[in-house]
């Protein structure tokens, strides 16, 4: 057996770990300026990274047949350390006000990056465990940073408990994968399962449950979303923002590699599971959203109705559903985080996170207004925004491969978010300021220029798509090799 190890192939993980080493030394070493620049010298260091990251662009190797790097681990390399970058950004006034040790902050976050980074590129069952772990135990603790919160501790101890037994339940599926097919090698369970099911076929159901129950809770996908709304609302807001993105675009690049490289070839085994996990996310998701009160829990609801969308590509997977998830899942990113950072401003300038403290925005915060209708439309999938372009595609993709029903609710599901998105836009445009808030609030510039550039970015994938899209669709090339 011909095995490379070759370590250069992780320099942009070792330079993730790195400065996650520098984040805490600063903060150690250098109080005097530790709540004030770690923020910029977290993001510098992720941006350089990313860009160090790009040297992989059309290369395709791989560390000892368990670590790929390819396209498809480059593309998620970059839109990990990018989000993880601008978390950091928004993170600064949080920190600087809330928390009592910023370098583990910034440092959890970066680890986590690397965590997220290993459920992309893993080819092998217990290095795609190893990274899924990192990811979630470095969640487990942002999310009850603020310790001195009563909410951040409940909600850190709710997910702690659900995330134990979810990733208990995903290793017990792993050892029924080893025990079926021999191997815990993506390529090696897809040649064992090739050759027939005969003798085994209630022992791989049993598996397959197990792995989408497990990465199931990791994404948030109904019946498994129980953990959600009481986690992004206990959460720092920062960190709500991050489970919104990276945690769920984390457990969607290793669905795809993992299912593309070893379950692809018993598709009809696992695609109805998917496909019933789907509807009910995109119904319950949408339908509890109509009763929220806070933007922190609405967005849960939000996020896991587009956990469903996401799961229709799983659903009927192939190359052209594949390209088709990422896309969406890269719109979706993007606009999360404008809408979050709209959220984290709003909530340091006023302290409020109920939908109806978001009244008089217009006359308040007028760039946060813009940015929280341009947002929200996108989310709702109106055109010229890159939720509209991205749910086209996808739904045309999941059309292709026969689930007519699951696009269906899908459309129906999209109109349904309109109205509760409209109840957001209704408090920020219409409802009148309250009596002593009429005057204009003073949004930060670091704050300003993320809205902008990230309302850009929402509006260069729904204009221009195809040039994003063309990367991507070369990116899953490699799922299918």
């Amino acid at each position: 057996m011909n095995l490379n190890f070759d370590y250069t192939l992780f320099i942009p993980e070792f330079m993730l770990a790195g400065l996650a080493a520098i984040v805490v030394a600063l903060d150690l070493f250098a109080p005097q300026v530790r709540k004030s620049w770690l923020s910029y010298v977290a993001a510098a260091g992720l941006a350089v990274t990313a860009v160090v990251s790009l040297s992989w662009v059309n290369k395709d190797s791989t560390f000892a047949r368990i670590y790929a790097v390819d396209n498809y681990t480059t593309y998620f390399r970059v839109l990990f350390m990018g989000t993880a970058a601008v978390i950091c950004l928004a993170s600064a006034r949080l920190v600087e006000d809330k928390l009592r040790h910023p370098g583990e902050y910034y440092g959890l976050i970066i680890l986590s990056t690397v965590g997220a980074i290993g459920m992309a590129a893993a080819r092998e069952l217990m290095t795609a465990y190893l990274s899924l772990e990192l990811l979630s135990f470095s969640l487990y603790i942002l999310v009850s940073f603020a310790k001195f919160d009563s909410r951040s501790n409940e909600a850190g101890l709710k997910y702690l408990l659900l995330g134990a037994f979810s990733s208990a339940m995903f290793l017990y599926g792993l050892s029924l994968i080893y025990g079926v097919t021999g191997s815990t090698y993506y390529s090696g369970i897809s040649a064992a399962l090739s050759a027939g099911t005969h003798g085994f076929s209630f022992a791989l159901l049993m598996a397959l449950v197990l792995i989408l129950a497990g990465l199931g809770f990791k994404v948030a996908a109904v019946p498994f979303h129980m953990w959600t709304p009481d986690a992004y609302e206990g959460a720092p807001i920062a960190i709500t923002a991050y489970l919104s993105t990276t945690s769920k675009a984390a457990g969607f690049a290793l669905l795809l590699r993992l299912f593309g490289g070893a379950f692809q070839v018993v598709h009809n085994d696992w695609s109805w599971i998917i496909a019933g996990l789907a509807a009910a996310s995109m119904l319950l998701g949408n339908l509890v959203a109509l009763q929220q009160h806070n933007i922190k829990r609405l967005m849960a609801y939000s996020s896991i109705g587009q956990i469903g969308y996401l799961l229709m590509g799983v659903a009927g997977l192939s190359h052209n559903t594949a390209s088709a998830l990422v896309l969406h899942l890269t719109g979706y990113m993007v606009t999360n985080l404008a809408l979050f950072v709209v959220i984290i401003a709003w909530y340091n300038l006023t302290g409020k996170e109920e939908i109806t403290d978001f009244r008089g925005m217009r006359e308040r915060a007028p760039l946060l207004a813009g940015a929280l209708a341009g947002a929200l439309f996108s989310l709702a999938g109106l055109p010229l925004f890159a939720g509209f372009v991205t749910k086209f595609i996808l739904f045309q993709a999941a059309t292709e491969q026969g689930y007519y029903w699951l696009a269906g609710i899908g459309v129906v599901t999209s109109v349904i978010s309109l109205y509760y998105y409209l109840m957001v836009m209704k408090e920020a445009f219409v409802t009148a300021p309250a009596e002593g808030e009429t005057h204009r609030l003073r949004v930060p510039y670091v704050m300003q220029g993320l809205t902008v550039a990230l309302m850009l970015g929402v509006f260069y994938v729904g204009l221009y798509p195809q040039q994003l899209f063309s990367a991507i669709d070369n990116a899953t090339r490699f799922l299918f090799v």
